[in-house]
């Protein structure tokens, strides 16, 4: 196994991976902007790679480019895939060579997160671990329901919540943890516990309601992306799922579990250097939840800015009716039950994505 540090570094390890590719390269995005990368892609598709990307449907602010990205990547062969809008995110990254090989990441492929951000990634050649990278990727590109069979690849919302809480469970000496936000309240009461019962809790990010038994502190200088749990200097979780409610139960989010010595010692060494430079970091008051009320009248007041006119859609919808039936005599119940259909679809569209970002405004941290 190999352990990549952000900053430090960089994407070249992953450049060399996909140009060392043989046979294939399956890469999953969320964010993207490293066009070393991308050249890398091309290059390997012209040499008789297969390579396949799975890019998310969605992320705040940068969908039109992750639909810039598909074009370009159809128009240099790249066999490009849409995730399902049945999640709210899919927020994991990751990548698999030759089916061999597998870069689990928290980190984007971009500049912010391998430059200005502290983040990780683990390299494996460890073939459960693959395996499971490859059906996942496979039952995500094909649509289809994803059933895990290793306790230590971890996929949200299916078992990470299961395996995270028994991973903390476990702890009897020490958690180290990097968490951008900590919010989710199973997870806090966890935690609580164990430091009740005499293991040393650390937080390099935010926690809301944490005990008073529990130590907090603010990454300095550098922006925190990364998620990663350091259990009694033996075994680590590495991932892109906080402990938060929704990235555990509403998000696709990967992550794994090892007991690699030298993934441990490196993770846990970048932490204590990041610990001794940290600031004492306040408790977050605001709970996981916005009130509902609150929620509800902006999605209200943003739905009316958002939505289509209905008159021009309905005007579209009439027009369409006509160039299908020609001369065909109209029916005008069939016309008004066509028109109350797409006038239906707009409405639940618009508010379907109003939802979505007024939420993530309250709840999500721009990653």
């Amino acid at each position: 196994m190999k352990l990549l540090v952000q900053p430090g570094d960089g994407v070249g390890p992953l450049v060399k991976a996909i140009e060392n590719a043989k046979k294939s390269v399956q890469i999953v995005i969320f964010r993207f902007d490293r066009l070393e990368i991308e050249k890398a892609l091309e290059d390997a598709v012209k040499r008789g790679v297969s390579v396949d990307a799975l890019i998310a449907f969605t992320n705040r602010g940068g969908e039109k480019n992750l639909r810039k990205l598909e074009m370009r990547f159809l128009d240099r062969g790249v066999k490009v895939a849409r995730t399902a809008d049945d999640l709210i995110r899919y927020h994991g990254k990751m990548m698999i060579v030759d089916g061999k090989e597998l870069a689990l990441l928290a980190f984007n492929f971009t500049r912010l997160d391998s430059e200005r951000s502290r983040s990780f990634g683990i390299v494996t050649r460890d073939e459960e671990l693959v395996d499971e990278a490859i059906a996942l990727f496979d039952a995500d590109s094909k649509r289809r329901p994803y059933k895990p069979k290793s306790r230590n690849f971890l996929v949200s919302p299916v078992n990470a919540r299961e395996e995270l809480t028994k991973f903390i469970r476990a702890a009897k000496k020490e958690l180290l943890i990097y968490d951008v936000r900590i919010t989710d309240p199973e997870m806090i009461r966890l935690l609580s516990e164990k430091a009740k019962d005499g293991v040393e809790v650390k937080v390099i990010g935010k926690m809301a309601r944490s005990s008073s038994q529990i130590s907090l502190r603010k990454l300095a200088k550098l922006r925190l992306h990364t998620r990663a749990m350091i259990r009694d200097g033996k075994d680590v979780f590495l991932g892109s799922q906080s402990l938060r409610e929704l990235e555990l139960d509403a998000r696709r989010e990967i992550g794994i579990i090892v007991d690699d010595a030298e993934i441990v010692a490196g993770i846990t060494k970048t932490f204590k250097e990041d610990w001794k430079g940290g600031d004492v970091a306040e408790e977050e008051t605001e709970t996981e939840k916005p009130p509902a009320a609150k929620v509800a009248k902006k999605v209200a007041k943003s739905v009316t800015k958002v939505l289509p006119p209905i008159a021009p859609v309905v005007e579209e919808v009439v027009k369409e009716v006509l160039r299908v039936n020609g001369s065909v005599a109209i029916d005008p119940d069939e016309v008004e039950e066509t028109v109350k259909g797409a006038v239906k679809q707009a409405v639940k569209q618009a508010v379907k994505e109003v939802v979505e970002d007024v939420v993530e405004q309250h709840l999500e941290p721009e990653v």
